[in-house]
């Protein structure tokens, strides 16, 4: 069975617990995401640990925001561990984006636009005026601009930025939360089916498959509902 497009996010407390998560949900997910607390606390041990012998898309999650040179050079240093994606943040501008595409030709470079821990206060309090949807859809445009493959947008986003950037560029939405999840320390949210059906491309989901008593289980059961929508709908992934 075709796994389905779901980064899991292995926030683990430790490199053999994010291998093992690893191991028990790649037989039903394409990807799973290595976050900034265990990259620098394992350093790039961590990505063949949680490769593993599948060989499944790892996803490097570091949101890089430097000046151009020093991205590229990040962006270097981390190129020999074959990422599939790697994350930057959009409001690094367009120089910084298109200096981590040109260190890393073989890695899709996901342009983040806005936090989903971000409410609308949050983004009022830091200057960024008016509905959020209105600067996702101007940090897209700016990253897709600057070579971005791939943009990281809040499931409410999703149609938006969809409409913005067209069929091609990779929409990547953290904040995806199973009906009757906690949702926990994001604010923009929405169920697996709900994001897939407005046009995500890849979801990520930790929390609700890794806290789960049994991960593999709680992926399989996500996998054939996604795979039950684009039934459905008649999107296929």
């Amino acid at each position: 069975m075709t796994p389905a497009p779901i980064a899991v996010a292995l926030d683990a407390p430790d490199l053999e617990t994010a291998a093992r998560w690893a191991s028990l949900v790649t037989p039903h997910v394409t990807t799973v995401k290595v976050g900034l607390e265990l990259y620098l606390r394992y350093g790039p041990d961590v990505i063949a640990s949680v490769r593993g012998a599948s060989g499944v898309r790892v996803f490097l999650d570091l949101k890089l925001h430097d000046i151009p040179n020093t991205v590229a050079g990040a962006a270097r240093a981390v190129a020999r561990l074959k990422p599939a994606i790697l994350t930057v943040h959009a409001g690094g501008g367009p120089a910084m984006i298109r200096a981590a595409v040109e260190a890393m030709p073989h890695t899709q470079i996901a342009a983040v636009t806005l936090l989903t821990s971000l409410s609308e206060a949050d983004l009022d309090q830091m200057g960024v005026n008016g509905p959020p949807e209105d600067a996702v859809r101007r940090l897209s445009a700016l990253a897709v601009g600057a070579g971005a493959q791939a943009l990281v947008c809040s499931p409410r986003e999703v149609a938006a930025v969809r409409s913005e950037v067209g069929p091609d560029i990779t929409l990547i939405t953290p904040g995806v939360r199973p009906a009757g999840a906690a949702s926990q320390d994001q604010a923009r949210v929405a169920t697996p089916e709900q994001a897939f059906a407005d046009g995500a491309d890849l979801l990520v989901i930790g929390r609700p498959i890794t806290g789960s008593a049994d991960p593999g289980a709680t992926a399989a059961g996500i996998a054939a509902a996604l795979r039950r929508t684009s039934a459905a709908t008649g999107r296929h992934h």
